[in-house]
């Protein structure tokens, strides 16, 4: 049976998660493609404040937040492809009422319309639809990819295209890029033999209560929380403090984006192998926390000249991706078995929810504050997550693991302690009306096969 695990991934399934991620990249493409930029070229609009450019910053993040979780439910009940085509449409839509509005407020109401468009639960579960047991990992690890490439593009193309065409030049590239997905979905996106009722990449509703009780999981959604609420925080004060205090011009920040960047992806790496091969994730989340409070306290004590802000930004761009790329697997490892999707979806919209209060924060800061203000409130807010961070556990090292179920196994009462029984599995939980059971396990300690050879003894 587990020769089955060595095979590759189907023609159709390698199409369904390239394309899935291709749609996924330029959602968020368009998402964060204006970060770098609405502080510095926002202030031309009617009406704008430092406070209302932080609410156009994290605004879509208040609708992500709200219709995240509704979106894919809706998702089970009436297919994937619908919502999918509603939520990009709304997002293009979004786009093109920022590309053009003369004022800070249309700016507003097109990001608030942008966020409306939240479709992640329903493509990741799409996803699920399309690809088999022993691929889905692999398939969903090219989607983080592709989120994790896009924010990198969009630090760098964002400031090249609005200093070639203008905020609305941006806007209405974003509006394309919706369209693009669109058609992605309709004619690249193969298509399925129905939906999949999957707990690892769906929310499920009677799984909603354990999630929001489970300690360790409320601390890395407290976590990704604050992380983006300081990024969009961060992004009201950066780009001004190259101007305000580096004199480098607004259309010359691309270079400093694409140089940290750059860095940080290379710095970031050898952190997260360390964390993973000595078990000891807790203690790099921590550091990298707390080097990032450092580094908004050092952008607000000696963050003056261009050297020390290009310095302080690759320090903070690799503490971040790092944490980014560190959170979604610590989630995957707390939660319990079969509840990895709901999870995911509380953390996702605790994630969108700390964008809009960041951006907002950010913005008020800085209209009270100045720089200082957006830079030590980014700081405190730091300082809070290093206290919460502090009370986690070490995660459990584990691989979680769904199989289908024959028959007479399903009808087999003991199957999930006898499961509970092996060194290494733990947790095990089996779900009649998928016909399926969840199961997590320590690699190093139980070899895959033996689960398989006790769930479906040949």
């Amino acid at each position: 049976m587990h020769d089955l695990h060595r095979e590759r991934m189907s023609a159709g399934e390698t199409r369904a998660a390239g394309s899935l991620a291709l749609v996924f990249a330029f959602r968020m493409l368009g998402m964060f493609m204006v970060l770098p930029v609405l502080a510095t070229y926002g202030m031309d609009l009617a009406g704008a404040t430092p406070a209302l450019i932080g609410l156009a910053i994290g605004a879509y993040g208040l609708t992500q937040a709200l219709l995240q979780i509704p979106f894919g439910i809706v998702s089970d009940r009436i297919g994937r492809r619908p919502v999918i085509y509603v939520g990009l449409v709304l997002f293009a839509l979004g786009s093109l009422l920022a590309a053009h509005a003369d004022s800070i407020w249309g700016v507003i109401g097109g990001r608030v319309l942008q966020g409306a468009g939240a479709i992640s639960a329903a493509v990741m579960a799409l996803l699920s639809d399309l690809t088999r047991e022993q691929h889905r990992t692999k398939a969903m690890a090219m989607i983080g990819m592709s989120i994790g490439l896009s924010f990198a593009v969009a630090m760098v193309v964002g400031p090249l295209l609005t200093r070639a065409f203008g905020l609305s030049g941006l806007f209405l590239a974003t509006a394309v890029l919706a369209m693009v997905g669109l058609l992605l979905v309709a004619f690249v996106v193969p298509r399925g033999n129905g939906l999949l009722q999957h707990r690892e990449s769906g929310v499920a509703r009677q799984a909603l209560k354990p999630t929001l009780r489970n300690g360790e999981l409320l601390r890395l959604n407290a976590g990704i929380f604050i992380l983006h609420g300081v990024l969009m925080c961060s992004f009201v004060a950066l780009p001004l403090a190259y101007v305000e205090r580096a004199g480098l011009p607004k259309e010359q920040h691309w270079w400093v984006y694409l140089t940290a960047l750059f860095v940080s992806f290379f710095a970031m790496v050898p952190f997260i192998i360390y964390g993973e091969k000595k078990r000891k994730m807790k203690r790099v989340l921590l550091g990298a926390v707390a080097v990032l409070m450092l580094t908004e306290l050092f952008f607000w004590v000696w963050g003056f000249g261009l050297e020390r802000l290009v310095v302080g930004t690759v320090v903070f761009f690799t503490a971040f991706n790092l944490l980014e790329a560190s959170l979604p697997s610590l989630v995957s490892k707390v939660s319990p078995a079969g509840g990895k999707g709901t999870a995911m979806g509380v953390y996702s919209t605790s994630q969108f929810l700390g964008a809009a209060l960041g951006g907002i924060l950010g913005g008020w800061l800085y209209q009270h504050g100045g720089l200082s203000g957006a830079f030590l409130g980014s700081a405190v807010l730091l300082a809070l997550w290093l206290v919460i961070a502090g009370t986690m556990r070490e995660p459990p090292y584990v691989t979680s693991l769904r199989m289908p179920l024959a028959n007479q196994a399903l009808g087999d009462a003991s199957l999930s302690e006898r499961l509970m029984a092996v060194p290494g599995v733990t947790d095990a939980v089996v779900v009649a009306e998928e016909a399926a059971v969840y199961i997590k396990f320590d690699t190093k300690t139980v070899d895959r096969s033996a689960i398989e050879a006790l769930v479906n003894p040949a």
